[in-house]
């Protein structure tokens, strides 16, 4: 007879094996992905979406259903986590309590332009939530992790047509606003502020500053961080509320059961607190985040797998013209506060 952790070994093996044709399909996806982006100077987001969605017919198939479905909920989890090594107190400490203040409301508000808008146009008051922490706080991570927090009907579509929504936008913002600052006459410190307080992704506010000059890529990846900061009390707050609501409404329309607190933004704060202490080696912690990079961009392919062009039809144009008034809403918030001197 076999001992328990003996058969405990051989059940996670043989999960593995079930996985590993499917996680493969995800990674060659996010292979081909980076390899597009670097040639045509394009989002391997975007790429990872259209070619995931091009092999929509595989979580079909039982050989690899169980890997794509661990891509998209295990290391999309994973992904989030690892976020936490990006933030380094003392670089927010720098900065001060005007950009920390700009950071704290520009957030908040635009989840709740967003939910105030979908709620109007009757689009629905998850998407607005969705899309307004994909736009407020950093684009794709956020939106996957308010989705993995906040489980619901249609999340996954949802969430795919968000994605390619800030991605996209994320890309014209960093081409546009470095001449929209110019023209408005802003300094390196404010240019480098709006840049982080308004672009979506990580990777677009960096090209935006540093197209500019050193000092406002700094200072724009320093308030970046700052927004990425605001995922952990936001997805917590976002989780009690739903958790309230199914208690006192039931499930609803479809609601899956919602966790209190995920154990992933246990480990984000965990990390981010570790980071902040100055614990993490600097290489661990590069090292880390391109980690979890990585497992972002497998995670958002094997989302585009399970998703197809018909369900993003679905949605309509009012969700897609929502995610662009979220984003010139944030734009405008940041830029007011900036002008006024804030």
């Amino acid at each position: 007879m076999m001992a328990p952790a003996a058969a405990c070994v051989k059940d996670r093996l043989d999960r593995a094996r079930t996985a590993m044709p499917g996680l493969v399909a995800t990674m060659v996806v996010a292979l081909a992905a980076t390899y597009l982006s670097d040639h045509y100077n394009a989002p391997s987001m975007v790429f990872a979406l259209l070619l995931g969605m091009a092999l929509n017919s595989l979580p079909g198939e039982p050989r690899y259903a169980p890997g794509i479905a661990l891509s998209a909920r295990t290391l999309l989890r994973l992904s989030v986590a690892l976020l936490g090594l990006r933030i380094t107190f003392a670089q927010i400490g720098e900065l001060g309590w005007s950009t920390a203040a700009m950071v704290a409301c520009a957030v908040p508000l635009t989840i709740g332009f967003g939910w105030l808008v979908a709620r109007v146009t009757g689009i629905g008051t998850r998407f607005g939530v969705l899309s307004g922490g994909a736009v407020g706080i950093c684009g794709a991570s956020a939106a996957m992790a308010i989705a993995a927090a906040w489980p619901r009907k249609d999340a996954e579509r949802d969430t795919v047509v968000v994605i390619a929504c800030v991605t996209t936008l994320s890309t014209l913002a960093m081409l546009a606003y470095p001449a929209i600052g110019g023209w408005l006459g802003l300094d390196a410190q404010a240019a480098g502020r709006f840049f982080g307080g308004s672009i979506h992704d990580v990777a677009q506010v960096v090209g935006a500053g540093y197209s500019q000059s050193p000092q406002a890529g700094d200072t724009a990846t320093v308030v970046k961080l700052m927004r990425v900061a605001m995922l952990l009390p936001v997805v917590v707050a976002i989780t009690v509320l739903a958790t309230r609501r199914r208690a006192t409404a039931g499930t609803g329309d479809g609601e899956a059961r919602v966790t209190p607190l995920p154990g992933f933004l246990i480990a984000f704060v965990l990390l981010a607190g570790v980071n902040g202490m100055g614990w993490v080696p600097g290489p661990v912690a590069t090292g880390l985040s391109e980690l979890s990079r990585w497992l972002l961009l497998i995670s958002v392919a094997a989302l585009g797998m399970k998703t197809s062009a018909r369900d993003i039809m679905a949605v309509g144009r009012a969700a897609i013209t929502l995610v662009v008034a979220e984003t010139l809403f944030i734009a405008l918030f940041v830029l007011a506060w900036i002008e006024m001197g804030g």
